[in-house]
Parts: C-alpha cells; structure tokens; sequence
C-alpha cells in the first residue's frame, strides 16, 4: 500500500519502466529495462507535467539501453543482451553508444564502441572519461575499462582493470563459479576508482596513471551475506573527520534462499588499504521475496542525505550523518503499477532544483520533492 514521510508527490510520468533515470538540466533520460525501447527523453522544465520529446529505439531484438548518462551535450547509452530481455539476434555485439544531445528532442547518434559477449552493463561518465563495466574477448565476466571521449566520434581505450583469474586467454584460472566476479561499474572521486565487483565484493583502484590503474584493497562479503555488491559511492567530503564510501548491495542472486533482503552499508575508508565497515541499514526483520531489499543510491552526493531506490519498499532517504548509525529519515513508497504484483524500484536521481526521480523496473517515474 502507498505511504510517505517526508516526501511529497510531484508528478507521475506513465513510462516504459527503466533501469537508470538521470536529469541533465530540466531534461530526463530513462534507460529502459526491456527493449525495444531504448531511451525516452523527457522534457522536466515544467515537473508538475513532465511530457515526451524523443524517443529511441534499440536497433535488435532481445537487446536492452537500460543506461545512461548525459553529460556536456553527450549523451551515453549502453547496449547489452540479457536472458530476461530476450534473444539477441545471431552476430549481436554490444557495446556503447554515443549519441550528440545538444538539441534533446532530436539525438543525433555519432559513434558505436563495440566490445564482447553480452556488451556493457553499468558505467560513469565525467565528461572526458567513461567508465565502463564491459565484456572482453579473452575474459570471463564484466572488467574495469577506461575509455577517453575527447572525440567521441573515436573512443578511445586508455586503461584497463580486471580482478586476476579473469583473464582466461593469458592462463589465469577463475577461482569462482561462471562470472560471479565482475565488475559491476566504476565510480571515480579524484584519483580513485570506487568500482562495485558483485560477489567479488568491491575493490579500490588508483588511477593516477589511468593507463595502467593500479589495485589498492579490496573486501567481500558476500558469502557471509547472501547478496552481491551493486554500487560504491565515495562521500566527497569528510564526516567526523574522517573518509567514507556508501556501498549498495542489490537484492539479486541471492547465495541462498530465506535470507531478509540487501542492505546499504557504510565503510571507513580514511585508510584505504585496510576499509572497514562500521554500520547498515536493513529494512527487514525477516526472510523476504527476491527483488525486496536495496538496489541503488542516487549517485550525486548533495549533502548528508542520500536517496535510495529500495526495489519493494520504493524511495528510502538516509541519513549518514552519523556514519556509525545511518537511518531512514523519510520514506515514498508508491503502489505497485497496474498490471504489477510488486513496486521495483530500480533508480534514482535528483536535479539541482532538488526534486527527485524515481524509475520503476517495470513501469513510471515519480517526481517528488522533500516535504
């Protein structure tokens, strides 16, 4: 049943549900999670009526463009093949593509980066620098890739990670089952890569020398816990003093069943060899369904206060002012949408006007703002 605390509804979009929202200015990108539907683009000038401007289609079927990112009149979507999209076409290569977005209501496609297996995944972009979550020829599992955009009509590959044993075609033997291990994407704060390795935990790279990034720690925990690390999110200012990393874990693939769902975690990392986890935040007391627990915090730090898209349980506001006991300070839990069993929320973002965007995996976009 819907609830609020602390938020208050701006505007719902009926949308194709996504798998990343991000607002650049007064326009909105949704990625969507099941093709053919690649990109809406969506007008936000006006966010108590949110219209459509453009939309893009992915050129093959069984083949999804669930993110993006818009940066300087560049707008990146990945292109991947997964199983609960469908079957990908025979010859299907995945990969990024590059779009020019300085006229939003009419995207101008300019480059296809083209890579292995199932594509790109998940990825950051600075305005310069993508970084991308792809498959490899000669790897098993997803590694860490830096590509320069300085012409974005010619990506170019500066650097590259991989967690050792990934690499097949040079001998390395994989110490894990299929690609348990892989990198899921990278976040970068300075010199650093804050890059999420799923059930191979997350892991510090020091990109100082970005061709030739560099490992500094690493920390797994899953097992003990059943779930695999999503998102690594570097707070951009001292709390208390010292250095932290939010860290989200995604309620899926689960290690094992009747397990209560993922949490969020917070890690000191003031010494970065040696991160330490000091609290979480766990919304079940119980055993839960798949897809109930937490996915993913908005990815833009404003403040002490991160919004959390919470799969089953909708928008969470958490508070991490006090690292050693974050809490939920307000909460916007929708409806399931119609034809639905469950609400899914699966992104959000918010804008410099301080309205926030939640996408739901299977369908609409909420606005709401803090009350």
């Amino acid at each position: 049943m819907a609830s609020a605390r602390g938020f208050r509804e701006i505007a719902y979009f009926d949308v194709k549900g996504g798998g990343q929202v991000i607002v650049d200015g007064t326009t909105a990108y949704v990625g969507h999670t099941v093709g053919p539907e690649g990109t809406t683009i969506i007008d936000v000038g006006d966010p108590k009526n949110p219209r459509r401007i453009a939309q893009l289609q992915c050129r093959h079927q069984g083949v999804h463009a669930h993110k993006v990112r818009v940066q300087n009149g560049l707008m990146l979507t990945n292109y991947e093949a997964r199983s609960y999209v469908g079957d990908a076409e025979t010859g299907f290569r995945g990969g990024l593509n590059i779009w020019d977005v300085s006229d939003p209501v009419n995207p101008r496609h300019i480059h296809f980066w083209e890579c292995a297996g199932c594509g790109v995944h998940r990825f950051t972009y600075d305005g310069r620098y993508a970084y991308i979550s792809p498959e490899m020829d000669g790897y098993v599992g997803a590694i860490v890739v830096i590509l320069d955009l300085k012409d974005p009509t010619r990506p170019e590959e500066v650097g590259r990670w991989w967690y050792p044993g990934q690499w097949t075609a040079g001998g390395e033997k994989p110490a894990w089952k299929d690609d348990e291990f892989r990198c899921h994407h990278p976040m970068r704060l300075g010199n650093r890569l804050y890059t999420s390795y799923w059930h191979g935990g997350f892991v510090i790279l020091d990109v100082d020398d970005m061709t030739r990034p560099k490992f500094i720690s690493g920390l797994d925990w899953s097992p003990p816990f059943a779930f695999p690390t999503h998102t690594c999110l570097p707070i951009p200012f001292e709390i208390q003093g010292e250095k932290w990393m939010v860290v989200a874990d995604e309620d899926a693939a689960r290690l094992w069943k009747d397990t209560p769902g993922a949490m969020l975690w917070m890690v000191n990392i003031s010494d970065e060899k040696n991160p330490v986890p000091v609290s979480t935040v766990q919304l079940d007391d119980g055993p839960t369904p798949p897809r109930s627990g937490c996915h993913q915090p908005a990815e833009d730090v404003k403040g002490t206060e991160i919004p959390v898209a919470w799969f089953a349980k909708g928008l969470q506001m958490v508070d991490i002012s006090n690292p050693y006991a974050m809490k939920v300070v307000a909460h916007f839990t929708p409806d399931p949408p119609p034809g639905q069993k469950q609400l899914m929320s699966n992104d959000v973002c918010w804008d410099e006007r301080g309205l926030i965007y939640l996408i739901d995996r299977d369908r609409g976009l909420h606005i709401v703002e803090r009350a």
